[in-house]
């Protein structure tokens, strides 16, 4: 003992050498900062200072150790972490001696802490040290994570310089010393050396405690107390581990065993509450052996201890396989041990003759032979779930009970439910009855060695006699399994559904959400929250943009109403198609189930062609009062699929009131009035107009022309079809002389406005034709439209828009559709 004062006398004196060096050292009074001093503050005086205080120029003997000093200064407090620490704790000596000094730092901070007394030695003679249970990022990985599954972690979060720790101390220590003889695993991670562990377990502050079972982390979220610590540990297992077992479902507790395909464990007790060491066995073993508890307090009970003279004044196990009306193993002891319980359930966690529902059962039961002396024959009966196989069935497993040889393993499957393996031994063929093979797996790959019973299995004398002197010849010569197969992977049959993984899954997920909301663990809530809060921005910011989009627009007239109010000549007009699909595609989809359409008079004019903005385009109809109504349903049935662009307009010219309006336009651009039969100077008569389309530019002043198809009678018929479909001519032949097409030209204008008389019976027929012949005027603008928007119709330039010179309507206007 006085050694060991002399030694931690001399262990102070040091530290304390060592505080008092770090005291002579201020950084902020070598750069001459306060506390408060930000970083770009620190930063920038730092500059300032190296390159006045560097050797190179400065003369002055002591300018070296001023520049060491400046540089080891800014390396604490450039750092933020480094100047935190320094703030907390003052100076501290870097970590330069090696994982040895560490250790020993770690070590002497371990067993220095208050508690008591003002030095807490080791009491009971044992040295209660945390080195053996550090973990760092490997080992929780590759050892507790695949461990977890098997039992229980308590992992404490702590770090050197915690001094919150310290008080918890003494209550970790005890509840170390009563969990782990029950086999629930301990952890400490040091979080100033294992940030990456850290980050990954999902907590930053200390101390920390936190459970792991079956890979899945969770926080211990109240105060640190003994009795806390061990219901938080009972809480992390499985709720449904150990049933209650009483008179009244003790038989149909061990006749599971025929669904479970797993022996049965029964542990009398007279507390009321399941031990944890029994809960902590049954975890251990929950995929082998189902387990109950009998409270042997209850009159609930009375029955069942009769029956298997239970002693109550010990706890007492009892095992059951097949045969539930004795047990197959039993074990007794006041001080029931950990190890003595799963020494006692491993040695009996299979069946007599298990069935082989999984791949990892068959591995287990028929392991592949690794050397000569550990031969393992699997004896396997291929059977049947229905009545008949029964006899069978229970004939096999009496010859199994009897043979209890380690050099034999006896199990049986369902033909039904493992198909392949069954296919694969019995080459293809379905048997009337059970059939018997003895195989041996020699490699990983699939590849035994097996021969089959010759005559079936029945269960009858003779098929025992026979099967027992086959395992005997089997014995002494080992070749006698002379045919060999690849052995396909069983099927898995306990795996649960998919729909039952997925709400299994979902349910962990939302319960680890509800943990982490009712303790405002927001640091692990953060990418959640941040992916739910940017798809609801994305959903209702998608909803504002279109409402706002939409605000300005009505909603299209009720399907009720087929006609549409009368509109003055001032306001625009809408015209729905007859068809919404229209056969042309459009740049952009209307917006809209109508077309508007706006006269141009002298109110619009101005602003719908002079004034219109730079880019956009102004598509006008020119029609009559008499064609108003079918020109305008066909010219919105044409146009609508273009509606949707922003950059154009609709609107329509009433030659009836502006006659002198198109003449104007033609005359001047004499390249436009070239191709057009109507626009000779040399007439002074009226002309027809009616069809005629007009692509505006106001910006740049220039126009597209589209011309009608002809509608007329037979004696104008040849002039106005060739004058018609000039433009479409131009788009199919590519080779025409220009002295043909101008001569051409010349002498249709001298027929046509030479026989002006011909062409005023051609306007009365004109005005005379039906609406459905009208209606055919329009049928080519589609085509017309898409060229504009490709850009490929020829641009007549003019040197200004002319004005609208307004005249009396000859007739009463008719009324708008």
């Amino acid at each position: 003992m006085k050694a060991s004062m002399v030694w931690l006398a001399v262990l102070l004196l040091l530290r304390g050498e060592t505080v008092n060096t770090a005291q002579e050292f201020d950084p902020y009074r070598v750069l001459g900062l306060t506390k408060s001093a930000s970083q770009a503050e620190v930063k920038k005086v730092y500059k300032r200072l190296v390159r006045e205080w560097h050797p190179d120029k400065n003369n002055d003997p002591g300018a070296e150790d001023m520049f060491i000093k400046i540089t080891k200064s800014y390396e604490i407090l450039g750092n933020v972490e480094r100047r935190a620490n320094y703030d907390r704790y003052g100076q501290m000596e870097e970590n330069k001696q090696g994982q040895h000094q560490q250790g020993f730092n770690r070590h002497f901070h371990n067993s220095f802490y208050f508690d008591e007394s003002f030095f807490n030695f080791p009491r009971s003679g044992r040295d209660f040290s945390d080195s053996k249970y550090l973990l760092d990022h490997a080992g929780f990985n590759s050892k507790v994570l695949p461990d977890s599954f098997k039992r229980p972690y308590l992992i404490k979060i702590t770090s050197e310089w915690c001094f919150a720790c310290v008080h918890i101390e003494p209550v970790w220590r005890e509840t170390v010393q009563e969990l782990e003889p029950l086999g629930v695993g301990i952890g400490i991670v040091d979080i100033g050396y294992e940030r990456r562990l850290a980050n990954q377990l999902g907590v930053h502050d200390t101390p920390s405690i936190l459970g792991v079972v079956n890979g899945r982390v969770t926080v211990f979220h109240y105060s640190v107390v003994r009795e806390h610590l061990r219901q938080f540990v009972e809480d992390l297992l499985p709720q449904r581990l150990v049933e209650k077992v009483t008179d009244k479902n003790y038989v149909s507790f061990l006749g599971s065993w025929h669904v479970e395909n797993n022996p049965s464990v029964l542990l009398f007790d007279q507390v009321p509450a399941v031990p944890l060491l029994y809960k902590l066995t049954a975890f251990a073993f929950k995929d082998y052996v189902r387990f109950g508890y009998v409270d042997q307090g209850l009159t609930e009970t009375s029955r069942l201890l009769h029956q298997f003279n239970i002693n109550s004044y010990a706890p007492t196990m009892l095992l059951f396989k097949e045969n539930t009306e004795q047990p197959a193993d039993i074990i007794q002891a006041k001080g029931m041990k950990r190890q003595i319980m799963e020494e006692f359930v491993s040695n009996n966690k299979y069946l007599c003759v298990p069935r082989l529902v999984n791949q990892h059962l068959f591995d287990e039961l028929c392991p592949i032979k690794q050397f000569h002396r550990r031969r393992k024959y699997c004896v396997l009966l291929i059977t049947g779930e229905e009545p008949g196989f029964v006899p069978g069935n229970q004939a096999f497993l009496t010859f199994a009970s009897s043979n209890t040889k380690d050099v034999l393993r006896f199990t049986y499957v369902y033909q039904r439910q493992q198909q392949p393996l069954c296919q694969a031994l019995l080459h293809n063929q379905a048997p009337l009855f059970a059939q018997v093979v003895i195989l041996e797996r020699r490699s990983p790959g699939g590849k035994a060695v097996y021969r089959s019973v010759i005559g079936g299995w029945n269960g009858s004398d003779d098929d025992k006699t026979r099967l027992h002197e086959q395992l005997e010849l089997l014995q002494r010569d080992p070749s006698y399994l002379s045919y060999d197969a690849t052995l396909p992977e069983l099927n898995n049959e306990l795996a649960p559904m998919f729909l039952i993984q997925w709400i299994n899954a979902a349910y962990d997920y939302f319960l680890q959400i509800y943990d982490d909301l009712l303790f405002s663990n927001w640091r692990e809530m953060m990418p959640i929250l941040s992916l739910i809060f940017s798809a609801l921005f994305i959903l209702f910011g998608t909803v504002i943009i279109q409402a706002f989009s939409d605000s300005g627009e009505e909603k299209p007239p009720p399907k009720s109403k087929p006609k549409n109010p009368p509109k003055t000549d001032d306001s625009p007009g809408r015209y729905s198609p007859s068809s919404l699909i229209s056969p042309h595609p459009a740049s952009r989809p209307p917006k809209k189930d109508f077309v508007e359409v706006t006269e141009l008079t002298n109110i619009t004019y101005i602003s719908n062609l002079v004034k219109l903005r730079p880019g956009h385009i102004n598509v006008v109809l020119v029609l009559t009062d008499a064609s108003k109504n079918a020109l305008l349903r066909k010219y919105a049935k044409e146009v609508f699929s273009f509606s949707g662009t922003q950059t154009l307009h609709f609107s329509f010219l009433n030659a009836d009131k502006h006659s002198q309006w198109m003449p104007s336009i033609l005359e001047s651009c004499p390249t436009a009035a070239r191709g057009d039969e109507h626009s000779s100077p040399f007439s002074g008569r009226p002309r027809d107009f009616t069809g005629h389309v007009l692509a505006l530019n106001g910006h740049k002043k220039y126009f597209c022309l589209f011309r009608p198809v002809f509608t007329g009678d037979t004696d104008t018929g040849g002039e106005s079809s060739s004058s018609s479909s000039s433009f479409d001519e131009g788009s199919r032949r590519k080779s025409r002389s220009r002295s043909r097409s101008q001569s051409s030209s010349r002498s249709r204008s001298r027929e046509e406005w030479g026989s002006s008389g011909r062409g005023g019976r051609g306007g009365g027929r004109a005005s005379r034709a039906t609406s459905l012949e009208v209606h055919h005027k329009l049928d080519r603008l589609g085509l017309w439209m898409e060229r504009l928007m490709e850009g490929t119709l020829p641009r007549h330039s003019v040197p200004g828009w002319p004005g609208l010179d307004t005249t009396s309507p000859s007739s009463s206007p008719a009324p708008q559709n």
